[in-house]
């Protein structure tokens, strides 16, 4: 009380107006958290790592030297079987997920990316513009004669082309394995990535399926663009991946076709068929395994 009765009317009037401005900062401090915290809308349980932020992951670069052996192999992954799913759907954009071969045309599209004609070879010798792509995909423009149901008469009608993503059934990969002496171990390159079309013929009553190699893609210059997008976990959302970890850390299945040899690199269904060529495929894979479990001594 002594202490109140000794502040003058300027000082009350003083400590009134900090208190009024104190009240007021606090007040408009709330409105704005409040609006803040309005306006981040979380759709979750907890605020995720923006993807576009990812980056691929760092590959140590090997020297010509320290390579003391390797081989170049081909082998296909088919996004039929349930590991190989994530690969296919979704078929359509959803909630910023995408489909691989979706994702490489986007990036075609967008010239992020450069497709390389498949019909030849796959040392990325002739790069493709979109059109070409969309040859390759049979989705050229062409005209039809169609019966006008209402004249009878014969009409030619141009029929635009679509590209149909959902016939891509399986991806080839172009990869070296090769044994690093520097650190005595056996390890993989991703060189090329190849949608595969599965498709009929229009007309062939037979309706026997077709396939074929549309694009070539170099597989590092595709790295950022695949980093940069997740593929679906089918065991744990909170463990998300993108298209490049899920490539090398090769959570995929898939079985050989190829391997580099003498013979003009012929495939194996150049030479065998059936039951034959999976097991060829299999010998092949079983040599790379061996071939690092053979340079050990115990």
């Amino acid at each position: 009380m002594a202490q109140i009765a000794h502040l003058t009317p300027s000082a009350l009037k003083s400590d009134k107006m900090k208190k009024s401005l104190f009240s007021f900062l606090l007040v408009a401090i709330c409105i704005v958290m409040a609006s803040t915290a309005k306006a981040q809308i979380i759709n979750g349980a907890y605020k995720r790592q923006d993807v576009l932020q990812k980056r691929p992951m760092v590959i140590p670069m090997v020297r010509e030297a320290d390579v003391f052996w390797s081989q170049m192999i081909w082998r296909i992954i088919d996004v039929r079987e349930k590991i190989n799913q994530p690969l296919y759907y979704p078929t359509k954009p959803i909630d910023g997920a995408t489909s691989l071969a979706r994702l490489l045309l986007d990036g075609i599209e967008k010239g992020l990316i450069t497709p390389y004609d498949a019909r030849n070879d796959d040392d990325f010798k002739t790069p493709m513009t979109m059109a070409e792509v969309k040859t390759a995909f049979g989705a050229e423009t062409r005209t039809k004669e169609v019966t006008n149901f209402d004249t009878g008469d014969t009409e030619v009608r141009t029929i635009e082309g679509e590209i149909r993503l959902e016939e891509i059934k399986q991806f080839m990969i172009k990869e070296e394995w090769y044994f690093d002496k520097q650190n005595s171990r056996l390890q993989v390159r991703i060189v090329g990535i190849c949608p595969i079309q599965e498709f009929v013929r229009e007309g062939d009553e037979t309706k026997a399926v077709q396939r074929r190699k549309v694009f070539w893609v170099y597989y590092p210059e595709a790295r950022d663009l695949l980093a940069k997008n997740e593929v679906f976990n089918l065991y744990n959302d909170a463990r998300r991946m993108s298209f490049d970890d899920l490539l090398i850390k090769r959570y995929f299945n898939s079985y050989i076709v190829q391997e580099s040899n003498v013979y003009n690199n012929r495939s194996i269904n150049q030479y065998l068929s059936g039951k034959t060529a999976m097991l060829e495929s299999k010998r092949i894979e079983d040599k790379i395994f061996n071939f690092e479990q053979d340079l050990w001594e115990y």
